[in-house]
């Protein structure tokens, strides 16, 4: 029987796709890196040794990619033969980092009489290669070489299992009812997702879950304070040894082994600690200057913070009987408390933005700035039902593609992301276009209604596109540095966090918005309301993000790891210097952090404020000139999103500017005193 896994045809063939195909695929593709990496090593040069390997390598990843995307959004009879895979990845991955006559080959290449005149792309990808080795243990003897093999081995199968733990953990709890009066006060469309979750049980009533729509609904509108603190406590407590499954899926134990392993690493590198094996591959040049760029937004924010803070207690005493403000209550609080002051709430704002219309308006402002057209594609067979495939396109010439799998639903992970399916690179067998999945978990439709986006969810959207065109719209045809491929990690956020702001701007916001059942425009009050309150708490919403960047930070700054304790109290001391709202005792939020323990961000969650002043600089350009105005976007488009990695971070953004980037439109943008 025939594999798609090994074929590899240009698009996953997911009507195909079986688990059991997986371990021979993975093993053929890893069979095939070994033979290109042995003619390689004595053909040498990039054509005869360089050029085959990267294309067995992205051939690997091709295959590989379905697979780990698949036990992502549908779970279940994925996970094993991803996790198989994954360790065989990592093993293969780890061994090619510490080869030395490979090391020795890429360390020629540099070293040769015309390596300057080489096409800036090979040159980048030599230069990060050598990066790459070094931090890959490339120079390590002995017992230590044979540590670092095994430890990369085992963070890999932790922080899969650290994944798997909040997965299980957010499935596992629900809470049903029957009497609708307890769910008084949520939207009509989260009372329908509660009573179609149900109905999927074959279940009576409606169910509550801890998926991010059912979650945030409860928090923002639920009347019933008790049911506000038991989804609450549910939520803060996933996977942890606090709460109803307490102890069942505890990330504890995975947490701290985690860590250990990280500041190992880092010490075998010659390293004091995982932060400064982090920081080797952004932008940032110390652990110093991180922290300081972090305590110096916060010595801004957080007196403005706790002004806000002060001001939802008082709100809380005087109109709703609150006398102490609880975890469970901020949210609810704060949507009276907006709704009050600008008469505006998201629910009221859902109406305007049903999904087709904001996705039909998006493409139209990508394709004012940028020049690029998107198109459906029917044809491509999918993994779901919600799931669309669209093609980018210029004067009629395919760009990309993407998929869309833009709603919640059981199995698949929480959160929105951007992943790839396939690299832009000119190959054996000519030049293979960009392909992304972007993943979003709104409210699905419900009936004859379509999902209704809120305010936020509408920048969710348009961040992981902004994410997606950084991989689609390269120019760069060297696989390793061709789109979000070799950016540094604190600037990979810069083009996601850009295209948020035409959210905010009222001739963009005509292009995706319109009443679902009328396509009546936004009404001018209800817009002028909404860009009233853009910055409603946000120096509150900004230390959240520092409180969160800076224990992440501090906690790999260390040299040995920490214990499940040791995170609690520098977690708790965090939140001393930067938070100002109320934390229940039983909050567990480090043990379902997974951008940090499942993700790339160890050490690196200080990236989205970093990229943040990065994107609030570049849109400033815009307000100067006009949002839409087609030289900046050209400019933006070739200094930027068309380089991939091929060039540094800096040097990008100082050319699209015109001088280096400036704090100040970030401060403005948030409400916060420059």
């Amino acid at each position: 029987m025939s594999n798609p896994l090994q074929e590899l045809p240009s698009l996953p063939s997911f009507d195909r796709l079986e688990p059991e195909q997986v371990e021979p695929a993975i093993d053929a593709h890893l069979a095939a890196c070994d033979a290109k990496l042995q003619s390689g090593l004595y053909q040498r040069g990039w054509d005869n040794a360089v050029a085959p390997l990267e294309e067995a390598q992205d051939r690997l990843s091709r295959a590989f990619s379905p697979v780990s995307h698949l036990n992502s959004v549908l779970s279940g009879p994925w996970r094993a033969p991803y996790e198989a895979a994954l360790a065989k990845i990592t093993n293969y991955w780890t061994e090619l980092g510490q080869n030395r006559e490979l090391y020795d080959l890429y360390r020629e290449l540099a070293a040769s009489a015309d390596f300057a005149s080489w096409p800036q792309a090979r040159r980048k990808t030599i230069e990060l290669a050598l990066r790459d080795f070094h931090l890959g243990g490339v120079a390590l003897e002995g017992d230590e070489r044979t540590q670092f093999a095994a430890n990369s081995r085992r963070l890999a199968e932790l922080s899969s299992t650290f994944a798997n733990n909040v997965l299980d953990a957010t499935n596992a709890w629900t809470y049903r009812t029957e009497d609708e009066s307890e769910l008084t006060g949520l939207p009509d469309t989260a009372v329908e997702t509660a009573r179609a979750a149900a109905e999927n049980r074959g279940e009576r009533g409606w169910v509550i879950t801890l998926d991010g729509p059912s979650y945030l609904a409860v928090m923002t509108h639920a009347e019933n304070r008790d049911l506000r603190k038991m989804v609450h406590l549910a939520f803060v407590t996933r996977a942890s040894e606090q709460g109803q499954h307490a102890g069942r899926f505890d990330n504890s134990a995975v947490m701290t082994e985690i860590l250990a392993l990280r500041a190992q690493q880092a010490n075998l590198l010659g390293m004091n600690n995982y932060a400064e094996r982090s920081l080797a591959s952004k932008m940032a040049e110390s652990n110093d200057v991180v922290l300081d760029f972090l305590h110096n937004l916060a010595r801004r924010a957080r007196p403005a913070a706790e002004r806000e803070f002060a001001e939802l207690q008082a709100f809380a005493t005087e109109q709703l009987g609150l006398d102490q403000l609880e975890p469970w209550d901020i949210a609810w609080a704060a949507e009276k408390l907006k709704r009050e002051r600008y008469a505006v709430s998201q629910e009221e704002l859902r109406p305007y933005f049903p999904f087709p219309k904001v996705l039909k308006g998006m493409f139209a402002v990508v394709e004012r700035l940028f020049g690029v057209t998107v198109e459906a594609d029917s044809s491509v067979t999918v993994w779901h039902p919600d799931v669309e495939f669209f093609w980018l396109k210029r004067g009629g010439e395919k760009l990309a593609g993407f998929y869309l799998d833009p709603f919640a639903r059981e199995k698949k992970r929480g959160g929105a992301w951007m992943d790839t399916v396939s690299t832009r690179r000119q190959g054996a067998e000519g030049l293979q276009l960009p392909v992304a999945y972007l993943v979003c978990n709104f409210s699905p439709p419900t009936g004859a209604k379509p999902s209704l986006l809120t305010h936020y969810e509408v920048t969710t959207l348009f961040h992981e596109f902004g994410h997606g065109l950084h991989h689609m719209l390269t120019r760069v045809d060297v696989g390793p540095v061709s789109g979000i491929n070799g950016v540094a990690w604190d600037a990979v956020e810069l083009p996601s966090q850009f295209l948020e702001n035409w959210c905010w701007e009222p001739e963009a916001i005509a292009m995706i918005s319109g009443h679902y059942e009328s396509g009546e425009p936004l009404p001018e009050a209800l817009l002028d309301k909404m860009l009233a309150a853009k910055n409603f708490q946000s120096a509150m919403f900004t230390v959240r993000q520092l409180e969160f960047a800076l224990f992440d930070f501090q906690l790999h700054c260390r040299e040995q790891g920490a214990s499940a304790e040791d995170v609690q109290a520098l977690l708790d001391q965090v939140r001393s210097e930067v938070a100002v709202v109320p934390v229940a005792p039983e909050n567990r939020f480090q043990h379902s952090f997974s951008h940090i323990f499942a993700g790339g961000y160890a050490a690196g969650y200080y990236s989205y404020k970093w990229a943040e002043v990065l994107s609030a600089d570049a849109f400033s350009l815009f307000e100067e000139r006009g949002i839409f105005d087609q030289e900046t976007g050209e400019r933006f488009l070739r200094s930027i999103l068309e380089q991939g990695g091929s060039r540094d971070a800096l040097e990008l953004f100082t050319e699209f500017r015109g001088r280096g980037p400036e704090i100040d439109a970030l401060l403005r943008h948030s409400g916060i005193e420059a």
